[in-house]
């Protein structure tokens, strides 16, 4: 019986707006690190915790929570496309243990993702079906959204059902830091957007899902000239949130309120309740220690970009 987690910063702008050179040979030897050290550990199930922005979840039905049976990536913004490697009797059996457990999720027989889960299985595991994967959705921008406490909970849940499968579980948790992109909100949108966020978004056609993509592409290059145009990157809440889960202090985030971290951090942030997660997976199995702290503001992206390892300590469960 064995774990590790890896919790990292996606970005759908890699390629299309990137930072100077020596930001991205920096931000590619702590990739090159991490992968390293997750072939060391040699997963046979992935646990991946990770949000959607408009691609597979939507308002005709908004779960806080929602495990996939099944999942295909759509291949946003040059990500990988295609099937992931579910195990659907182990989804199932995870989906169960998680209600058991009193914590309220749906599941998903045809779960469609984003960028968010295919681009750290790209590359971390070098593509989508290189190791049996549970996706796990946390609702990150469609507000009302789940809180701390919740997805801790939702954490430790399957936590207690991984350690019970004497496998060797990877921990991926995809998101996060401080951040707020141009993601669409349902009060201030017009009817056709509207209609988007509440399911027609499910199959946009090419030329309107490159048009929104080009929108993001332009606000980042606008980022970059004018720190002003997007709300602000808070470097000092990303490294003292990182403090506080190398530490193991889960809990000190259950009082911060959601509207109080879109004020501290950008809307977007709410993506770190997967790291929260992923996080709280791992507590179950003992005192852990990290590795691979990484963290730089990278405006080129919109993100605090971070990444945090942890394993158990020697002799715990």
């Amino acid at each position: 019986m064995n774990a590790y987690l890896h919790c990292m910063s996606h970005t759908p702008l890699v390629g299309h707006v990137d930072p100077a050179r020596e930001v991205l040979v920096e931000v590619d030897a702590m990739i090159s690190d991490t992968r390293e050290r997750i072939a060391r550990f040699d997963p046979e199930l992935i646990v991946l915790f990770g949000p959607d922005h408009y691609n597979g979840f939507f308002y005709d039905v908004m779960p806080a929570f929602c495990i996939g049976m099944a999942a295909d990536a759509i291949g946003d913004f040059d990500t990988a496309a295609g099937p992931l490697d579910v195990p659907r009797t182990l989804a199932e059996a995870c989906a169960k243990a998680v209600l058991d457990a009193g914590i309220d999720t749906a599941v998903s027989y045809r779960m469609q993702v984003d960028h968010a889960f295919a681009q750290p299985l790209e590359l971390l595991l070098g593509g989508l079906q290189r190791c049996p994967v549970i996706p796990v959705f946390i609702n990150s921008v469609a507000v009302p959204l789940p809180g701390f406490k919740r997805a801790r909970l939702l954490g430790e849940a399957i936590g207690q059902w991984a350690a019970s499968l004497n496998k060797r579980v990877l921990f991926l948790a995809s998101g996060g830091l401080s951040h707020q992109p141009p993601v669409p909100e349902l009060a201030n949108v017009n009817a056709r957007m509207a209609d988007r966020l509440m399911g027609s978004g499910r199959q946009l056609p090419a030329e309107e899902r490159q048009a929104r993509q080009q929108r993001v592409i332009q606000a980042a290059k606008h980022f970059v000239e004018d720190p002003h145009s997007l709300h602000p990157l808070n470097p000092a809440w990303d490294q003292q949130f990182l403090d506080t889960l190398e530490q193991g202090r889960l809990n000190d985030l259950d009082g911060l309120s959601n509207d109080a971290l879109s004020v501290l951090a950008g809307k977007s942030t709410h993506e770190v309740k997967t790291w929260v997660a992923a996080f709280g997976a791992l507590s179950v199995f003992g005192p852990y220690q990290s590795a691979g702290r990484y963290y730089r503001p990278i405006p080129e992206w919109i993100a605090g970009f971070g990444a945090l390892s942890a394993q158990p300590l020697p002799h715990t469960l």
